[in-house]
C-alpha cells in the first residue's frame, strides 16, 4: 500500500512512497483553502462579522422573512418533486440501456447522457423556447409557471440515474433473479423482492445526487423562474448583486452548506456500499435480448428519449426564425461585434474566450483530481487514518453543493489585495470552473482506482518491483479510457459554468453562458434569437465532447 502505516506502539505513520503521496496532497489542499475556504469563509465574514464583531441579529430576521420562507419552501419542494420524477423516468431507462440488448443501444446512452453537461442556461433557454408562445408546446399555457423549471430538473438530471443505477444494474448477478423466476415469481416480483434490494445502494446515491443538483440549478432557475420563483441559489445572488445584503446571503449560505454537508455525507455512505457491492459482483453479465414483459419499459424509454430531444429540436427550431421567414441570420449575427449594443464582442470571441478558460480549467481540475483520486482510493490500516481519507474525500465534494455565486462573489472580496490580488486577473475564470469541476474528475477516477484488487500490487512487489512500479503495474491499464473519461467530463462542465463565472468574468472577456443570459436578459426578437443560436452552438460542442466521453464510457461506478 502507498499509504503504509507503521506498527510501533507510536502509533500509524506514512513512510517510502506513502510519505511522497502525502506531501503531494499538500497541493489540492492549498488549492481547496486558498480559492474554496478562502472566497466562501470571506463571504461568511461580511456577512455575520460586519463591524468586526460577530452579528447574529440577521439569522432569526432572514429566516423570517416570508420572501425567505416561500424560497426554502420552493427548494425542497421542487427538488423533491424533481427526485421523483427523475427516478421514475430513468429506472425503466436504466433497465432497457444496461440490461438489454438491442441495436441502437449505445447511441440511445449518448442521447440520455447528453442534458447532464449541458450549460444550465442553455437547458433554461431551451425549456424557455419549448414552452413559450411561439414555442412547439406553448399552447399548454406553462410558460411563466413552476412546470418548466421541474421538466428542466428532470431532463438535466436523468443522466444521473441512468448511468448510477444502469450501471450497478449492469452489473448483478442474474442468477438470483433466474432462481426466483424458476420458483413462479413473477417479473414484478423478482423485480420487487430481488432486483430492487440490490439496487437500493446505487438508487439512494442517485437520488442524493439528483435532489443536490436540483436544489443548486443556478442558470435553470435564474432563467425560468424570473422573479416569481426562486430557490436558495438565485436568492443569494439577488440578494448579494441587487440589494448588496451579505448578511441575507451568509445566512442562506451556510443553510446551503449544513444540507450539503448531510447530503454529502449521505452520498458518501451509499456509494461505499454500491461500490463494495459491485466488487462483490465482479464481471458485467452480457446483455439478453428484448423479450415480451420488457415492452412497458421499452415505451417508457421511448417517451423519455422523445422528451430529452423535444426541447433539443425546439431550440434548433427556433434559431432558425428570422422575422416572417426562416434563415442563418441569427448565426451570422453571432460574428458581428456591433449586431447588438448588448454585447461588447462579438459571440464567436466569447466562446473563444470560453474554450481557452475550460481547457486550462480543464488541465488544472485533471492534475489535481488525479491527486485527490488516488489518495481517497487508498484503505490505510488504521481507523485514524481511514477516516482523514474519508474526510479528504468529502471535502473535496463540498464545491458541488456550494452556491457558485458565493464562492464567485467571495473570490471578489477576498482575492483583492496582495499577494493575491487577482480581482482583475483572467486567471480566476478557469480556477472557478476547475473548483467547480474537480469534484467530478475525483468521482471519475477514484471508484476505477478502489476497484483494483490490492493483491495486483503486491504481485507485483513480489516479483521485485519497487512500491511506484507496483502501483503503475496494477492501476495503469485501468486508469486510461478513465482519464480520457474524466477530461471530457471537466472541459463540458467548464465550458458551460455560469454561476461564478457570471460574477468574474471581465465585460471585454465574457463567456458563451454570460453572453447568452445577457441577450436573453434583454428585449427584442433579435437578441432572443441569437441567444438561441448561440445556444445550439454551445451545445453542439458540449454533446461533441460527450459523444467522445461516452465512446469512452468506464462503466459500473460511473462518473458520478
Amino acid at each position: 500500500m502507498w499509504a503504509r502505516l507503521g506498527r510501533g506502539a507510536r502509533g500509524a505513520h506514512l513512510s517510502g512512497p506513502g510519505l511522497v503521496l502525502g506531501l503531494a496532497a499538500l497541493l489540492p489542499l492549498a488549492f481547496l483553502a486558498v480559492f474554496f475556504v478562502l472566497p466562501v469563509g470571506g463571504m461568511l465574514a461580511r456577512g455575520f462579522f460586519p463591524d468586526g464583531g460577530l452579528d447574529l441579529s440577521a439569522v432569526p430576521e432572514v429566516l423570517s422573512r416570508r420572501r425567505t420562507v416561500r424560497v426554502l419552501t420552493f427548494t425542497v419542494v421542487s427538488a423533491t418533486a424533481g427526485t421523483v420524477l427523475t427516478l421514475l423516468a430513468g429506472l425503466p431507462v436504466a433497465f432497457v440501456l444496461y440490461r438489454l440488448r438491442f441495436p441502437g443501444r449505445a447511441l440511445l446512452r449518448a442521447v440520455v447522457v447528453m442534458p447532464f453537461v449541458l450549460p444550465t442556461v442553455v437547458v433554461g433557454v431551451m425549456f424557455r423556447s419549448l414552452l413559450s408562445s411561439g414555442g412547439a408546446l406553448g399552447w399548454l399555457g406553462w410558460d411563466g409557471t413552476w412546470v418548466p423549471i421541474l421538466m428542466a430538473f428532470v431532463f438535466f438530471n436523468l443522466a444521473v440515474v441512468v448511468r448510477t443505477v444502469g450501471g450497478m444494474w449492469e452489473g448483478l448477478d442474474r442468477r438470483a433473479e433466474e432462481s426466483a423466476a424458476a420458483l413462479g415469481a413473477s417479473p414484478w416480483q423478482v423485480w420487487r423482492t430481488v432486483t430492487l434490494p440490490a439496487l437500493a445502494p446505487a438508487i439512494i446515491s442517485a437520488a442524493t445526487l439528483v435532489f443536490l443538483f436540483c436544489s443548486t440549478a443556478f442558470g435553470v432557475v435564474l432563467t425560468l423562474g424570473g422573479l416569481r420563483y426562486g430557490t436558495i441559489e438565485t436568492e443569494i445572488y439577488l440578494l448579494t448583486v441587487n440589494f448588496l445584503d451579505l448578511q441575507g446571503a451568509a445566512v442562506l449560505s451556510v443553510l446551503q452548506l449544513l444540507a450539503v454537508v448531510v447530503l454529502l455525507v449521505l452520498a458518501a455512505r451509499t456509494r461505499d456500499r454500491r461500490e463494495q457491492s459491485l466488487q462483490r459482483v465482479g464481471a458485467r453479465a452480457a446483455a439478453r435480448p428484448v423479450r415480451r414483459h420488457d415492452i412497458p419499459a421499452l415505451a417508457v424509454t421511448g417517451l423519455v428519449v422523445a422528451f430529452v430531444l423535444l426541447p433539443v429540436g425546439s431550440l434548433v427550431v427556433r434559431s432558425l426564425k428570422v422575422g416572417d421567414g426562416w434563415g442563418l441570420g441569427h448565426y451570422r449575427a453571432l460574428t458581428d461585434p456591433d449586431a447588438t449594443q448588448a454585447l461588447r464582442v462579438s459571440v464567436t470571441d466569447a466562446m473563444g474566450n470560453s474554450l481557452r478558460a475550460a481547457v486550462d480549467a480543464t488541465v488544472l481540475a485533471m492534475v489535481l483530481g488525479l491527486v485527490v483520486a488516488v489518495l481517497v482510493s487508498r484503505r490505510p490500516r488504521a481507523a485514524g487514518w481511514r477516516r482523514v481519507v474519508s474526510g479528504l474525500d468529502g471535502a473535496f465534494m463540498l464545491p458541488l453543493g456550494i452556491s457558485a455565486v458565493t464562492v464567485g462573489f467571495g473570490f471578489l472580496i477576498t482575492l483583492d489585495r496582495p499577494p493575491l490580488d487577482l480581482r482583475t486577473s483572467p486567471v480566476l475564470v478557469p480556477i472557478a470552473q476547475a473548483m467547480v469541476a474537480l469534484p467530478l474528475v475525483v468521482r471519475t477516477l477514484a471508484p476505477v482506482l478502489r476497484s483494483v484488487d490490492p493483491r495486483q500490487r503486491e504481485a507485483a512487489a513480489a516479483l521485485g518491483a519497487g512500491p511506484w512500479r507496483a502501483a503503475w503495474t496494477a492501476e495503469a491499464p485501468v486508469l486510461t479510457k478513465p482519464l480520457l473519461a474524466a477530461t471530457g467530463f471537466a472541459f463540458a462542465v467548464s465550458l458551460g459554468e455560469f454561476g461564478a463565472t457570471a460574477f468574474l468574468a471581465r465585460p471585454d472577456r465574457p463567456t458563451v453562458p454570460v453572453v447568452i443570459y445577457q441577450l436573453i436578459s434583454r428585449p427584442g426578437a433579435d437578441h432572443v434569437g441569437m441567444a438561441l443560436a448561440a445556444s445550439v452552438l454551445l451545445a453542439l460542442v458540449t454533446v461533441t465532447v460527450m459523444g467522445v466521453v461516452e465512446r469512452l464510457r468506464v462503466g459500473s461506478v460511473g462518473s458520478f
